[in-house]
């Protein structure tokens, strides 16, 4: 069935099955706010949520839509906080898709990143050709992403509840929901602590064997667009020896190639924005590292702008993460305004101006079984994500 708009099959965030929890009384760091400019499409109120780390070294927003994170602040080198999370001023748009659909600061699934031919089976077979198929529909060409039509991005998330330093959301994806099997049930809990800490803790339940991969997918720029409009001052450091090849496409192929002699090894920190020529596309950076001896919420990764002085060191329990340069996030036709808080709305988020970070497992690995990944949950195997992006200067 063609639908004119994914609206048509959502239900709206005042719905019954929305909740929103009231800010408990004692507290002067949880606000729910409500603008002008928050509105839905169809008018109603979007209510946002903010909290604040417990010695106010962080505070940051979100949107019951998508469990979306709008903004993270955090102090600079001199001591000034800066929005240094890309996002909608307007939060309307996180629904509407009138400046386009960039994955702004959404939970990703039910199944991150891509899917060959929308097509996999359970149990998982090369390219989907064993038996039990499954197809998601596709919205990249001939392949999905994101999961599908209408991925987690897109629902509306229950606020189960509030505190001032959380907020938890929950989700029940029904079983059929884009086509995956079993019915998913997630929670994600947001927490800042202490020293510009954010941690990120997503589980999921199935009830039949599934395909599960969830990511944050959240666009940083860590000058929050003062001091230069593109990476060359955005370093990263990685400790992976191998990435996951992909086609034209950016389809996975199921081999692990290694990095060294690449422009993809950045086992030693070099600047993302000079890299981007020698990219293997010449393009820009969407690939998938997989981390060397990856364990339980191990150091994986650093980013952090030398101009700003803004450091972030990300630690998860995933076994890969995905680094995408903003390649194509700038549209002639639809360009997106940047936040008032990034120099907006006069002046737009340009290509090869912002990193989305995306710990993860390996992308289409359920198309793909030599690369030795279990990607498939079910009553007996709940899903674990855990992230934690620590901040701090130079």
């Amino acid at each position: 069935m063609l639908l004119a708009s994914y609206s048509d099959i959502l239900p709206t965030l005042d719905s019954p099955s929305v909740t929103t929890q009231t800010a408990p009384a004692h507290s002067k760091h949880v606000l729910f706010l409500e603008t002008p400019g928050e509105r839905r499409v169809d008018g109603q109120p979007i209510r946002s949520i903010r909290i604040s780390s417990p010695d106010q070294s962080a505070i940051a927003t979100f949107i019951p839509l998508g469990a979306t994170a709008t903004s993270f602040q955090v102090k600079d080198k001199k001591g000034r906080f800066r929005d240094i999370l890309l996002g909608f001023d307007d939060t309307s748009l996180y629904q509407s898709d009138a400046d386009g659909h960039p994955y702004f600061g959404a939970v990703i699934g039910r199944y991150a990143n891509r899917i060959r031919n929308g097509t996999f089976t359970v149990p998982i077979s090369k390219d989907a050709s064993g038996a039990n198929k499954f197809f998601v529909p596709h919205n990249e060409g001939n392949n999905t992403l994101h999961g599908g039509l209408v991925g987690y991005d897109r629902r509306p998330w229950n606020v189960d509840q509030v505190t001032p330093h959380s907020v938890t959301f929950s989700l029940v994806d029904p079983s059929g929901t884009e086509g995956f099997p079993g019915t998913v049930k997630t929670t994600v809990v947001y927490t800042l602590e202490p020293n510009a800490t954010w941690k990120i803790s997503m589980k999921a339940t199935a009830s039949a064997l599934t395909p599960l991969m969830l990511t944050g997918h959240h666009y940083w720029n860590l000058e929050a667009y003062e001091e230069t409009q593109d990476l060359d001052g955005h370093f990263m450091s990685l400790p992976a020896s191998r990435s996951v090849a992909v086609d034209d496409a950016l389809i996975p192929t199921g081999e692990l190639p290694s990095v060294a002699n690449t422009a993809l090894d950045f086992r030693k920190p070099k600047s993302l924005g000079l890299s981007i020529p020698s990219s293997p596309s010449g393009l820009g950076f969407d690939y998938c590292w997989a981390f060397d001896n990856p364990a339980a919420l191990k150091h994986s990764a650093s980013f952090w702008s030398k101009n700003s002085g803004i450091k972030l060191d990300v630690f998860t329990n995933q076994i890969a993460i995905q680094v995408y340069t903003c390649n194509f996030i700038f549209n002639p036709d639809l360009p997106i305004p940047r936040k008032k808080s990034q120099g907006g709305p006069t002046t737009f988020y340009e290509n090869h101006s912002c990193i989305a970070i995306e710990p993860s497992s390996f992308d289409d690995a359920i198309n793909n079984p030599e690369m030795g990944v279990n990607q498939i949950y079910g009553p007996t195997r709940p899903y674990d994500w855990e992230a934690t992006y620590v901040f701090s200067t130079l």
